[in-house]
């Protein structure tokens, strides 16, 4: 893959072999993003993982970067009161669905109620490419619709090993302070390492890297106190 100029700049400023602890991993990023924008940051975390196995979960990062999302709510009549006092953007059941199959998708979480699923697995197609499903693991197939919107409105993220065993992340902006990047990060890994699968063999964490939107990436540091 070809570099611009300035990542091509970015690279000689720091020893690319090197490995960080994760404040000092943070401070190296933002001192590297060169972009115009306030450029996220991002965690890669490589793990020891056989085919049968996966980590996935949700958390709510201690320090928030982004705005607040817009709920999408499936569910019956009975409950829409619920979601809107929660503070859902949209509430409703087939008329969102068709709306949905039509294109629309101005919404960043989609919730439904479990007797709504019949119907909401029809846009499997749509929402699951985007990963807008909702998903009993995730905590947005439920009838605890208060206490789901109240999470997901904080904040809650998603994390996921992909098919080749990394987790990637949002965890800041480089306009963050280092010590809120690199507590978000270490909130990542501890939450990752929490959900180590019981029959998990060898070193679980084999590399972690930050890096952001148009930067190079920093390594950091698996073994001791990161």
């Amino acid at each position: 893959m070809k570099h611009g100029k300035k990542y091509r700049e970015a690279l000689k400023k720091y020893d690319s072999e090197v490995f960080f602890d994760l404040t000092k991993a943070a401070e190296t990023v933002k001192s590297l993003a060169f972009a115009k924008f306030d450029e996220t940051i991002d965690i890669s975390v490589k793990l020891n993982l056989k085919k049968s196995q996966t980590v996935r979960d949700t958390m709510v990062l201690p320090h928030q970067f982004r705005g607040e999302k817009r709920v999408l709510v499936f569910c019956k009549a009975e409950k829409e009161g619920e979601a809107k006092d929660a503070g859902a953007a949209f509430v409703g059941g087939d008329d969102l669905i068709e709306k949905i199959k039509g294109g629309w998708l101005d919404f960043d979480v989609a919730v439904a109620t479990p007797d709504m699923m019949k119907d909401v697995g029809k846009l499997g197609m749509v929402l699951g490419r985007r990963g807008l499903m909702p998903n009993p693991k995730t905590g947005t197939v439920t009838f605890d619709l208060k206490g789901a919107l109240s999470e997901l409105r904080k904040g809650r993220v998603e994390f996921r090993a992909d098919k080749t065993g990394v987790v990637h992340l949002a965890i800041g902006k480089v306009s963050m302070d280092v010590s809120k990047i690199a507590e978000n990060a270490r909130m990542v890994v501890s939450e990752i390492k929490r959900k180590k699968p019981s029959d998990a063999k060898g070193d679980f964490v084999q590399s972690i890297s930050l890096a952001s939107t148009m930067g190079p990436g920093v390594w950091v540091s698996v073994t001791g106190d990161i």
